[in-house]
């Protein structure tokens, strides 16, 4: 497998998904580069390059194409480790606010300005020359900024962006005399950008909450004393201290001290978890009551809370095709509105009788405004961006918009059994006792025979007993191989195992119906019961299964590498269509690549697995979700989804999620463009004005903004 070469680069100040769509667009064209990514809500581009060589060049050139779209962004690159950057940007940061702070001060006191200015115009009759200069005044005080980012923009070869349609329609406005139009357009337009902003900024900070469990710094304990520094200075062996309230900044184990902890951050999960000395811990847990001391297990970079907040903060790279296709529709469709109006302008008058060149250029000015791409540009990613949020505070981690829009698509759901399903724990689940013994002394006479060996069987035996067992009781052991243990307890010969001991016995026994692991106990040659013991279902895994077919899955498999009676007898619990068992990992991808084939063309095909041998499959499968057990490196690596909890059901809620987004999505689409096509039809016969096209434009992509927020929520 060939390395990629990746850089990561903090653009700081981006505020226009449009630009950063531009950025994106343009870096992924440099020669040397594989690919280049943009996730506008942590402001982060990343740049894979297919060799070392030319990455330096590289970096200038992508450093140009920042400047030459946004020219107050400022490009940062993280170190290599992507480690020490943090002081530095924070540095950084509060220099660049305080800028942009007296910026948007100026920028406030020039709109109040310019439009007390605009007030007086419209309320006072004045001479056509005086009119036009107030006029003149106030729309140069208010949308001043938009003229010169749009002649900037011309003069870089940048033509069609918002900045552009705006100066045009208010330009030509002013040039067929409508001033009041040409100044109230402007002022419309920033106060909806204004409004836009806020509400992307709002929208983006609530998203970032969501996945902001970085801890700020550790306690480490140098002898005696405690030093404060990052969770990076921290080493593998060192002790840290926690303190009630505080963020774990590493995973280890606690060493000194109870507490409970709230895990919600990582899983979702609600009810805060009890940890003990001994206990392991991870890193984004909050330690609410006690005090721990915890050794260091692994480095920061390394723990499952940095391999989250790296998988949380690289989904929105991965873009769902709706945003892919949103994305080009709005190159073409900016052109071809121009070349419309254009068009508008100037053939009519030319063919009408009695139409004017005036009248005409008005509505080709208002098809300007009205046909701004903004509000899907901005509204979809949000959208996207939202429902990847909303799933992460519930345990659920989506690598990508693409595989949440995928969910969408879902024909066909196939489990592994063992841990995804099932606990993955040997349990004693029922117990048959025969004759004049009841069920408690049948697992006592067990539970002694059994106390020598550590196979999981006698373990779960022991555990299920739960009694000190005394030794003296017990002689003569002895392991019969392949079938089972005899021994003398308090003076009775008593076989303990499986069917071959009793046939080989030539004991007479009540075969036991295979739904697990059956061991037949026998007291001086007489049979007296059986004790079945098997894996135990998880609590929620017949409504999840039940859930999912509700939401239209058309077919639920399961696979497993356990025996065909406890395999079936399983799915026949579960409610599982089919079930295919006593199969290596390789047969399961196999199994796959034939269901594979009975999918429609667009249906997708998910595999659930625990992660551990399951990472073949994961792989293969359209969309892998792994059971995350919290910590499951294997798991988190392979899947594309990865759900927090282990809770089978999740996976039918990561659907109603992604159902959810989609329909967001697609009502934004709807009635943006719905909007603008009524205004544009208005336009063109005259019964649209310019007020109007400034709400199908601003006012659309504020509204579809909101909207987007709604995805957050689950």
């Amino acid at each position: 497998m060939e390395t990629i070469i990746k850089r990561e680069f903090i653009l700081d100040g981006l505020c226009c998904v449009n630009c950063a769509n531009k950025i994106e667009a343009q870096c992924k064209k440099l020669d040397g580069v594989s690919d280049a990514n943009i996730n506008f809500i942590s402001k982060n581009l990343v740049i894979q390059f297919q060799s070392e060589d030319k990455i330096s060049k590289i970096i200038v050139e992508a450093k140009k194409i920042v400047k030459r779209i946004e020219p107050d962004v400022n490009f940062i690159q993280r170190d290599v480790h992507g480690v020490k950057y943090e002081g530095h940007s924070h540095n950084h940061d509060n220099g660049h606010s305080g800028e942009n702070e007296g910026n948007n001060k100026n920028k406030i006191i020039r709109f109040c300005v310019g439009f007390a200015i605009y007030i007086i115009a419209v309320i006072l009759k004045l001479d056509y020359f005086l009119e036009f200069s107030l006029y003149l005044i106030s729309y140069l005080l208010i949308g001043g900024d938009v003229l010169i980012v749009a002649i900037k923009n011309i003069l870089r070869g940048e033509v069609f962006d918002e900045n552009f349609l705006m100066a045009l329609a208010t330009v030509g406005a002013f040039s067929i005399g409508q001033f009041p139009e040409g100044v109230g357009v402007m002022l419309f337009y920033q106060v909806g950008e204004f409004f836009q902003d806020m509400a992307v900024n709002k929208s983006t900070k609530s998203i970032s909450a969501l996945m902001d469990i970085r801890p700020d710094y550790a306690n480490k304990k140098i002898n005696d004393e405690i030093v404060i520094v990052d969770p990076d200075e921290v080493h593998i062996g060192d002790i840290i201290i926690v303190k009630p309230g505080e963020k774990v900044p590493l995973d280890g184990n606690v060493i000194e001290g109870s507490s409970l902890i709230d895990s919600s951050a990582l899983t979702g999960e609600s009810v805060p978890r009890e940890v003990e000395t001994g206990g392991e811990i991870l890193a984004g847990c909050i330690n609410k009551n006690g005090l721990l001391t915890i050794e260091v297990k692994k480095e920061f970079g390394e723990s499952t809370l940095a391999k989250i907040l790296d998988l949380v903060k690289n989904a929105s790279s991965k873009k769902a095709p709706t945003e892919n296709f949103i994305t080009k529709f709005a190159r073409y469709y900016t052109p071809i509105v121009v070349i419309s109006a254009v068009v508008l302008a100037l053939i009519p008058p030319l063919l009408i009788p009695g139409a004017t060149f005036s009248q005409w250029i008005y509505r080709a000015l208002v098809f300007l405004v009205v046909s701004c791409p903004c509000a899907l540009v901005i509204s979809i990613p949000l959208g996207f961006f939202g429902g990847i949020g909303g799933a992460s505070k519930n345990g659920i981690l989506v690598k990508g918009g693409n595989y949440l829009e995928a969910l969408n698509s879902v024909e066909m759901v196939v489990f592994d059994k063992t841990g995804t399903l099932t606990k993955g724990v040997f349990k004693v689940t029922q117990m048959h006792a025969q004759g004049d013994i009841n069920k408690d002394e049948l697992l006592e006479y067990a539970a002694f025979v059994e106390s020598y060996s550590n196979h999981p069987i006698a373990t779960s035996i022991l555990k299920a007993y739960g009694k000190e067992v005394n030794k003296k009781d017990i002689e003569n052991v002895e392991e019969i191989a392949g079938k089972g243990i005899r021994a003398k307890v308090k003076g009775k010969y008593v076989l303990a195992g499986n069917s071959k001991l009793m046939d080989s016995e030539k004991i007479a026994y009540t075969k036991g119906e295979n739904i697990g692991s059956i061991i037949y106990v026998a007291i001086d040659n007489k049979y007296v019961g059986s004790i079945i013991i098997s894996d135990e279902i998880k609590d929620d895994s017949i409504s999840a299964i039940k859930s999912l077919k509700s939401m239209g899955v058309k077919k639920i498999v399961m696979l497993t590498g356990d025996n065909k009676d406890i395999a079936s007898s399983i799915g026949k619990a579960l409610f599982v269509d089919e079930v295919y068992s006593e199969l290596l990992p390789q047969d399961k991808v196999e199994k796959l690549e034939k269901l594979q084939k009975e999918k429609s063309p667009k249906g997708k095909i998910v595999f659930v697995g625990d992660g551990i041998n399951d990472a073949p499959v994961l792989a293969r499968a359209d969309i892998g979700i792994a059971m995350g057990g919290v910590g499951s490196d294997a798991a988190i690596e392979a899947a594309d989804i990865v759900i927090m909890t282990d809770e089978p059901s999740k996976i039918a809620l990561a659907i109603q999620i992604a159902k959810k987004t989609k329909k967001i999505v697609m009502q934004n689409i709807v009635f943006a463009l719905g909007v603008k096509a009524i205004i544009l039809i208005l336009a063109v016969f005259g019964l649209a004005n310019m007020w109007e096209a400034v709400f199908g434009d601003v006012g659309v992509a504020l509204i579809a903004v909101l909207n987007s927020m709604r995805a957050m929520k689950v």
